[in-house]
């Protein structure tokens, strides 16, 4: 069985409506980490058999390239769901990275998909295990399992946050998704973000924030994004191209944040090294480097990497 990708580019995750052939056909040029074709929310109920088959024509057909590429199903509480796996994964399977499912509730629904999408491989002939499930949490009961979520399949790449279905489900006083509700002086999603981030975390998983529905505000949007590239959010959601930029540019490292960890690796190798006197830790300019500065560092390295960042700086051994 095949090893997911659990390491993909997801600074930016743009949703396009799976039955609007225009979005579809936009989509392949903007410069998105992410993109999920979608047959939930974006599609009305009496488009979604027609659209099923427009996103397999365009994964099919369109140039991805450079591009995860993601169909979100209904959820299990649904009709449609085994309708659009079945239709989507057999004929596009091959031109296909992962399955979003949305509000997934408890670990037996990720279980279910997983089983599905075997079954299909097995049946067509691919390469079986080789496509990803991105799971959206979006009331309290799949925020309270998130944890068995996160380790339900070994096809889980992410955890998403589902803000506005959230909201709603616990009553939140606000009509603006992503917007801190009025009357409260704190942020009212940290505790949510940071149980998603953990359960990520815990299972060497991505975790990815939800949308942000004034799509013309880039301003109110760069502020929600940055709260969560702070707590460590590997992307998020947009919803319109203008917001495609601010996000690839959040959620990545600096340019001096980038060549600093690469010199920490850096040097952290030579003066672990016999050359360098096989020292635990070192100065580094007026900075003391240790084993755990080189686990913060790759972290660094590893997001600007990915972001295809170039270092501008190299690290010169001592002469002395």
């Amino acid at each position: 069985m095949t090893t997911v990708n659990r390491l993909r580019p997801r600074r930016s995750c743009l949703a396009v409506p799976g039955s609007n052939p225009r979005f579809l056909e936009k989509a392949q040029g903007l410069p998105a980490d992410q993109v999920f074709l979608d047959l939930e929310d974006a599609c009305a109920p009496l488009a979604k058999p027609e659209a099923r088959h427009t996103i397999v024509k365009f994964l099919n057909e369109g140039d991805w390239t450079g591009k995860t590429r993601v169909v979100r199903v209904n959820d299990w509480t649904t009709e449609w769901t085994y309708r659009d796996v079945v239709t989507v994964v057999e004929g596009a399977g091959p031109n296909l990275d992962c399955i979003m499912l949305p509000k997934v509730q408890d670990a037996q629904q990720v279980v279910a998909l997983d089983l599905l999408l075997t079954q299909i491989e097995k049946t067509m002939g691919f390469e079986v295990g080789r496509i990803g499930i991105e799971a959206q949490i979006e009331n309290a009961q799949g925020l309270n399992n998130v944890n068995e979520i996160a380790q339900a399949s070994p096809r889980v790449e992410t955890i998403i946050f589902g803000p506005a279905d959230f909201m709603a489900s616990i009553n939140m006083k606000s009509l603006v998704v992503g917007e801190q509700p009025p009357g409260y002086p704190a942020d009212a999603y940290h505790y949510i973000l940071m149980k998603i981030l953990m359960a990520a975390r815990a299972n060497n998983l991505q975790a990815i924030d939800g949308p942000y529905l004034q799509i013309r505000n880039v301003d109110g949007y760069r502020e929600v994004a940055q709260r969560a590239a702070a707590l460590g959010f590997d992307g998020k959601w947009v919803l319109h191209p203008g917001q495609v930029e601010a996000s690839n540019e959040i959620f990545s490292p600096s340019q001096e944040d980038y060549d600093h960890a690469e010199l920490i690796l850096d040097a952290y190798d030579y003066y672990t090294s016999e050359a360098g006197g096989r020292k635990g830790s070192a100065m580094l300019g007026d900075e003391m480097i240790d084993e755990a500065s080189r686990k913060m560092a790759l972290v660094v390295s590893g997001k600007g990497r990915a972001a295809g960042m170039r270092r501008t700086g190299t690290f010169e051994m001592p002469t002395d």
